[in-house]
Order: structure tokens, then C-alpha cells, then sequence
């Protein structure tokens, strides 16, 4: 789907930056200190003050490189499995510890799933927000809640607050990086500087998005107002939504497919 739109690949790669992020960082934590299963490999390191020095030079020679490399994170982590290389590396003097790291098969598979449930939340939400619009999300979040109704819930307002929602993450994001130009224009660099001056770039962007957020959302209200709209007033729709036998079919196996997982989980 990305590759239809004529985009250059590293746009997209740039965007994904936090979510590989998360799951890089999510697998690493399960493999370290999931200590189940069977023992596949143990790695035995040793740091002293020759592996202390080289990590360190290691660490500045990052620093001061990392602005000319084109992908920031797999650089960081090359640094990050560098670090570990060379605590393999064996010193007769200056030794200071010596310990090891065990990979074990339940925390690789753990891990693993992991990934894949981060992988199919972010493709399964992009898609429905890439092929549906938020008219239909609205009317088919109030049809599958329309149940609640009976217990005195008002569910048309739940469907509404979750569309604007969805509506305004897109223009949010198009603002945050307005603002970000608008400052980047005026000297401010956001990935150079000292945590404080990081600390003092975040709120000279936060306080703008407030401001922004407030004033769009009060725009959104007068709209809906001179429009009409009333709090948990009964609407009448231009399209009716009806379930055809596809959606039950399609029900019925994501059914079987959750109550598949959950005995998984309980007797696996």
C-alpha cells in the first residue's frame, strides 16, 4: 500500500522510528530476563578497564558521528551490539567483572510474539484508518455498541469522542510539524543539545500544540453547534448499515479465532 503512493522509502523508514524502537527495545528486555525453556547459548563477557575505555570511545565516537549518517537507529544500534563485542574481548589485567547473559527458547519465542502482536496492532489499525473513512468508523462503532443502550449508556457520544479523535490525529501531527519548521527556522535543533536545552525545546513545542489543540477543538464545538448537533439527540442516517453473510462468516472466525488463543493460553 505504502509503495503506490510514490513515496521515498526513508520517509516512511523516519516514521517508523519509534515503533522499531519499541520493539527492539520490547524483544531485548525478553530475551534478557525471560529465564524459561531450555538453555540455548550462554555468552560470557568480561569488562575491565581496557573494555571500559573502548566503550567509552566507543560512546563519543557516536556522538559525534551520528549527525552524518543517514538511519539514526540502526547506527545506535550497531553502537549498542558493538558495546557487547567488545566486552568479549579477553584482557589479562585490569579485570574488574566477569559475568554472562543466557539466551533461553522461551524467551526468543516470547519475544517473538511480542513483535508480531506489535506488527499486526499497527498494520490491522492502519488499515482501517487507510480504507475506511471516519463517517463509517463513527456509524459502525455505534451499531457494534448499540447493545449498551439498554443498560443507559450513550453511545452515540462514545462513537463521536472516538472518530474526532481518529479526525484529529492526522491534523495534530501536520500542525506538530509546522511548529517544528517554525522553530528549526528560528536556530532550534532537536536532536543536538543537553537534556535541559532537549528539556526547554520539548515545552517550546508543547505549549504552541495546547494552544492549537484548545483552539481547534473550540472552532469544532461552534461547528457542530451551528449545525445542530445535540448531546445524545436520536439521528436518523443517510446509509443504513446492515450485516450480509460475509460479516457474520467473518464474525464467526475471528470467534473461533479468540476463543482458539485464550484455551492457548491456558492449557499450552
Amino acid at each position: 500500500m505504502y509503495l503506490t503512493t510514490g513515496l521515498p522509502i526513508r520517509k516512511m523508514l523516519n516514521g517508523m522510528k519509534p515503533v522499531l524502537f519499541l520493539a527492539t527495545f520490547t524483544f531485548i528486555l525478553q530475551v534478557l530476563y525471560n529465564q524459561e525453556g531450555t538453555l540455548l547459548y550462554t555468552f560470557n563477557f568480561q569488562i575491565g578497564l581496557y573494555q571500559f575505555l573502548m566503550i567509552l570511545g566507543l560512546i563519543f565516537f557516536y556522538f559525534f558521528t551520528k549527525k552524518y549518517m543517514p538511519f539514526k537507529f540502526v547506527y545506535l544500534l550497531i553502537v549498542f551490539v558493538g558495546c557487547f563485542a567488545i566486552q568479549k574481548i579477553k584482557m589479562p589485567h585490569f579485570v574488574w567483572s566477569n559475568y554472562s547473559v543466557k539466551i533461553y527458547d522461551q524467551g526468543l519465542l516470547k519475544g517473538g510474539f511480542i513483535l508480531l502482536r506489535i506488527v499486526l496492532m499497527i498494520g490491522l489499525t492502519s488499515m482501517l484508518t487507510f480504507t475506511t473513512m471516519n463517517t463509517e468508523i463513527n456509524n459502525g462503532l455505534e451499531s457494534l455498541l448499540s447493545p449498551l443502550k439498554l443498560i443507559k449508556i450513550n453511545v452515540g457520544t462514545i462513537s463521536m469522542m472516538i472518530s474526532l479523535t481518529l479526525r484529529f490525529i492526522p491534523t495534530l501531527v501536520e500542525e506538530t510539524s509546522k511548529i517544528m519548521k517554525a522553530q528549526a527556522s528560528r536556530g532550534v535543533d532537536f536532536n543536538e543539545g543537553s537534556i535541559r536545552q532537549k528539556i526547554s525545546q520539548i515545552v517550546s513545542l508543547l505549549v504552541p500544540m495546547f494552544v492549537t489543540s484548545f483552539k481547534r477543538a473550540e472552532d469544532l464545538a461552534n461547528a457542530m453547534e451551528t449545525r445542530g448537533y445535540v448531546i445524545g439527540a436520536k439521528r436518523t442516517k443517510l446509509d443504513l448499515l446492515k450485516l450480509h453473510v460475509i460479516d457474520y462468516i467473518s464474525l464467526f472466525v475471528f470467534a473461533l479465532l479468540l476463543a482458539g488463543v485464550i484455551v492457548g493460553r491456558i492449557y499450552l
